[in-house]
C-alpha cells in the first residue's frame, strides 16, 4: 500500500482519484445520489445500534449504573477511531490509496482506485468494524467490568 494523504475534501467528486473499469469488471451499486445513501445508511446505523444495546442494557445493568465515566470513555474513544478506522480501510489496499477528510462535517475516507476481488471488497469494507467494533463487544461480554469497551464496540460498528 501506498498512502497518500490527499487533504480536505470540497464536495467535488469529480476531483477525486478515478480509473476506468476492466471491460466485465462488476461495479459496486451505490445510489444515486448522497441524499439517498445517507438516508440509507443512517437508518442502518440506528437500527444497528438498537439491536446491539439490547444485550448491552439487559445483560450488564449493575454496571451501567456504577460506571457512568467509563461509558464517557467509551463513546469519547469512539470519535477519536476516526482515523484508525480509516487507516484499517486503506491496508486493505495493495496500490495506491489516498485519504480525504472534512472534519467540519465529520467526515473521512480514503478512496483507492485498484481492482479488488468482491471478498477482498467486503473484507476492506468491514475490516474496520470487525477490529475496532466486533472484537471490543464481545471483550465486553466476557469482561463485563470494561463497560465502556462495549459502548466503544457498539459506536464502532455503527460507524
Amino acid at each position: 500500500m501506498i498512502f497518500h494523504y490527499a487533504g480536505k475534501y470540497d464536495g467535488d467528486e469529480s476531483k477525486l482519484p478515478y480509473k476506468e473499469h476492466r471491460p466485465n469488471a462488476v461495479p459496486f451499486k451505490e445510489p444515486e445520489n448522497m441524499n439517498r445513501l445517507s438516508l440509507i445508511a443512517n437508518v442502518g446505523r440506528v437500527l444497528t445500534m438498537i439491536i446491539l444495546l439490547i444485550p448491552f442494557m439487559s445483560a450488564e445493568r449493575e454496571y451501567i449504573l456504577t460506571n457512568t465515566i467509563w461509558l464517557a470513555v467509551g463513546g469519547i474513544c469512539s470519535v477519536l477511531s476516526l482515523l484508525p478506522h480509516e487507516i484499517l480501510h486503506a491496508l486493505c489496499y495493495r496500490k495506491d490509496v489516498y485519504m480525504y477528510n472534512n472534519l467540519k462535517q465529520g467526515l473521512m475516507f480514503v478512496v483507492g482506485t485498484e481492482d479488488m476481488s468482491k471478498s477482498r471488497f467486503i473484507f476492506m469494507c468491514l475490516c474496520p468494524n470487525i477490529i475496532l467494533g466486533v472484537i471490543p463487544y464481545v471483550v465486553f461480554f466476557i469482561f463485563p467490568n470494561l463497560i465502556g469497551l462495549g459502548l466503544f464496540g457498539i459506536l464502532c460498528i455503527a460507524m
